[in-house]
């Protein structure tokens, strides 16, 4: 499954990257994929954050269904707030 964050990144459980059927947060630009923990610039005007903030940020401004909210809750930990 992927979920549409923003034109740049992506949440997806089919990226190479992918182990266990766990999500990852991957740069639609580069194809680079991110696990939770891992450090990333979303983009010029932000500065580097764990990448589940960055999930967190970018599902805030996404139109997500229920489907699409539960993969953002297995990476996040938590379902964000609308």
């Amino acid at each position: 499954m992927k979920v549409i964050l923003s034109p740049s990144w992506e949440l997806s459980t089919e990226h190479p990257a992918c182990t266990f059927g766990q999500t990852v947060l991957v740069n639609r630009d580069t194809g680079q994929a991110y696990s939770p923990g891992n450090m990333v610039q979303v983009n010029e005007r932000m500065r580097p954050m764990l990448a589940l903030l960055a999930v967190r940020k970018l599902a805030q401004a996404a139109e997500l269904d229920t489907a699409q909210r539960e993969l953002v809750a297995r990476f996040v930990g938590t379902v964000p707030p609308r």
